[in-house]
């Protein structure tokens, strides 16, 4: 197979889909890989190593997309990458589908064969190439809150660790997953109060477990909700449903009952974030201010860290890759029912059902739309 990796265009995103180590392993197998020229410079990947480890390097995106069958990226493609992308090509990335309709007509237009990071299952259910993003997000949550909580950016100007003699920053944790629970590992370290609110009561129970009494744990409902926002200094929205739109947990109405100047991280902000006034920001321009509340909604946070992202995310996402160069795309799904549910799009039709369902457009199982 042909495959290929550009620079990703998406505002201060210096991650990039392919690391030399990814290019020698395709190589090994007999495939032919194209790099654009730069593309992993920002990640600490230059030219030079590329070539080294077996690929072609080519001066501009288009020549990359003209030449490859599969494209593997980090983001999805910004609106200048449209016209770039040829019919039927494999697109292997986070796609976010569920926020951005305009990207998904054009993948559904394309009869693009779009493989979304964030919706592979692993055996046990779990979401293997979101989860080292989702890591990353979630420490990061902590470190860009107790950054915007300072009183120069409009927060409340407290430490969120505390000191002798002043009361700890509370922080709230709305979801127990990989991204709420790498959050609330960064809040223990650094000694603030925390509160994690779950709807599932077994993973209450293996945080509490996890944590100890150094996490309070509570059932989310409206009561706790409300009590727990009330009191919050920093809250992290790290609520998911793998392809589909993020339910919009904080209500608008709720920023008034909250302390001036506390911060939201919303990680969620990629499926259209979990708090009804979060928009996209970038990390150039970072925040905004709402109600008195300072909201935190970068699209690409681990991009922040690309050394280290790249690296996690080329770690899994590598593995997937491979079965779609070696077996086939369309044998590499059947073999696997798991990593079926990573196909979004395929041939005009969209194949995951929570995705289908946030853009209101039918759903056509992965197996009925291979074998058609």
């Amino acid at each position: 197979m042909i495959i290929g990796t550009t620079k990703e265009l998406k505002n201060h995103e210096y991650r990039v889909g392919l690391t030399p180590d990814n290019v020698s392993a395709y190589v090994h197998f007999g495939h032919t890989v194209y790099v654009e020229k730069g593309a992993g410079k920002g990640a600490g990947f230059e030219d030079e190593a590329y070539l080294k480890a077996g690929a072609k390097i080519l001066k501009t995106a288009k020549e990359v997309y003209d030449k490859c069958e599969m494209i593997v990226k980090v983001k999805e493609l910004e609106e200048e990458e449209f016209d770039l992308i040829k019919e039927n090509t494999i697109l292997y990335t986070y796609l976010h589908l569920a926020s951005n309709k305009k990207f998904a007509d054009v993948l559904l237009k394309k009869n693009i064969k779009s493989i979304a990071f964030e919706t592979i299952k692993d055996e046990f259910g779990n979401l293997p190439c979101l989860r080292p993003m989702s890591q990353i997000a979630g420490r990061l949550s902590i470190q860009e809150g107790a950054k915007y909580i300072e009183k120069e950016y409009g927060g409340r100007g407290i430490l969120l660790g505390g000191v002798p003699g002043v009361e700890r920053g509370k922080i709230v944790i709305l979801g127990g997953g990989i991204a709420g629970t790498y959050a609330a590992k960064a809040a223990v370290g650094i000694d603030a109060q925390v509160t994690l609110l779950e709807i599932n009561a077994n993973r209450l129970a293996y945080l509490e477990d996890i944590f100890g009494a150094s996490v309070t744990t509570l059932y989310s409902n409206k009561e706790n909700l409300e009590k727990a926002l009330r009191e919050a200094d920093l809250v992290i929205g790290s609520v998911l449903v793998p392809g589909g739109k993020t339910p919009k947990i904080i209500k608008k109405e709720h920023l008034k009952i909250m302390k001036k100047g506390a911060v939201i991280v919303d990680i969620a902000i990629d499926q259209g974030g979990c708090c009804e006034t979060s928009r996209v920001t970038v990390h150039d321009n970072p925040i905004f201010v709402k109600e008195g509340i300072v909201h935190y909604c970068v699209g690409n946070m681990p991009g922040a860290v690309p050394f280290t992202s790249t690296l996690a995310l080329a770690n899994t996402t590598i593995k997937y890759g491979l079965r779609i160069a070696n077996m086939g795309l369309e044998e590499a799904l059947k073999a696997d029912s798991n990593f079926a549910y990573g196909l979004n799009t395929y041939n005009g039709k969209v194949t995951n059902a929570n995705v289908a369902r946030a853009l209101n457009k039918k759903y056509v199982p992965v197996l009925e739309a291979i074998s058609k």
